[in-house]
């Protein structure tokens, strides 16, 4: 999963990438590594892998893994070159959804671009900026495409879409409001990969003594509540300063001063959990003397095609899956034990995989 961080100067966007990127690193498991000066790549938080991974005393423990890509604040005019964000928003292009990091604080100390904070105005500005860069890319394709479909009639419908599309961009709608009329629609339409097409989290920056109460109260908060709740998309508080001290800390002092504030999940947990519910993804698991492993997929994955997150030979040998819930699992201490008492069930090509199924897949090739 790819997650494309955007947001205006001085709303709290470079610490939150610093501090989710530091913090959810492992070491020993998949370290954090910068695979550019603006991507971080880090562990999604998971107690199931790591229990399954004591049981089995697996050689080797491995989380399913969120990419995120952070890119230089935006500010109004940045698709006509002001600023330096829109030098890299192709960086985002290729992102699965856009957290977009709001600020809902007032604080004299942190100067605001626009010169006082209306998240609601922040929000359109970005938007904006981005509804230009895809307009700019419609533009270009149009060009190209138009005198492709003078000589091939087969260029027609991508033809078709893009004037659509580009109507309703220049009207200041988003292309994510776009319903495609087909199944070739959609596919032409995933093809462009447009920022407007892409679903989006808000991570609403709060001031630290309202984090614990999830913010209420806040009417910053509850305008950016109500306006995602209208288009669909996820929201969830942060405190981003709160989220750099917890980047410092080990384990078990992390969790101790999360409790002290009284909350009972990271930054990092609460975005996990927002960006699998936006984008219908689950983790199904799987254990052995060798490896532990949570792998992500969609929410209504057959399981010949979950077996094909493995390997392509998984799934194109797939006979069938030995599967079992894992809390059944630990609740009986063995996969042995579990068989014992029948809990372990033999699934077929059509059976839907679950989250925190624990999977053996039997194939032949």
């Amino acid at each position: 999963m790819r997650l494309g961080i955007v947001g205006l100067p001085n709303v709290g966007k470079s610490t939150l990438f610093n501090s989710l990127t530091k913090a959810g690193a492992s070491a020993e498991n998949f370290p954090f590594c910068t695979i550019d000066p603006n991507v971080g790549v880090v562990n999604v938080p998971d107690s199931r892998v790591d229990t399954l991974g004591e049981m089995y005393h697996s050689k080797k423990v491995t989380h399913a893994v969120i990419e995120f890509v952070d890119i230089a604040g935006l500010v109004k005019g940045a698709s006509k070159g002001e600023g330096l964000g829109n030098q890299f928003l192709a960086n985002i292009r290729e992102t699965d959804a856009i957290v977009h990091v709001v600020r809902c604080f007032e604080d004299s100390n942190v100067v605001h671009v626009d010169g006082s904070v209306d998240p609601l105005r922040d929000i359109e500005t970005i938007e904006l900026e981005l509804i230009f860069a895809d307009l700019e890319v419609i533009e270009k394709r149009i060009a190209k495409v138009g005198k492709s479909a003078r000589i091939d009639k087969s260029y027609a419908a991508e033809a078709s879409l893009l004037e659509k599309l580009k109507a309703l961009l220049e009207d200041g709608k988003s292309v994510k409001t776009y319903v495609p009329e087909d199944e070739e629609e959609e596919k032409l339409l995933k093809g462009l990969s447009l920022l407007t097409a892409k679903p989006v989290i808000y991570a609403a920056n709060v001031a630290e003594e309202e984090l614990a109460e999830d913010g209420a109260g806040n009417p910053f908060l509850k305008s950016v509540r109500e306006y995602a709740a209208a288009e669909g998309s996820e929201v969830f508080t942060i405190c981003a300063k709160i989220e750099a001290e917890l980047s410092d800390l080990e384990d078990e002092d992390r969790k101790a001063f999360l409790e002290d504030l009284g909350l009972k999940e990271s930054g990092l947990d609460k975005l996990v959990r927002a960006s699998y519910s936006l984008l219908g993804l689950i983790s199904f698991l799987t254990c052995g003397e060798d490896e532990s492993r949570a792998w992500t997929i969609k929410k209504g994955t057959k399981a010949p095609q979950a077996a094909g997150k493995i390997h392509t030979d998984f799934e194109r040998g797939f006979i069938k899956a030995e599967v079992i819930a894992y809390d059944e699992l630990i609740a009986n201490g063995s996969m042995n034990a579990a068989k014992e008492k029948g809990l372990v069930r033999m699934e077929g090509k059509d059976y839907v995989v679950g989250d925190g199924d624990v999977v053996l897949f039997r194939f032949n090739v």
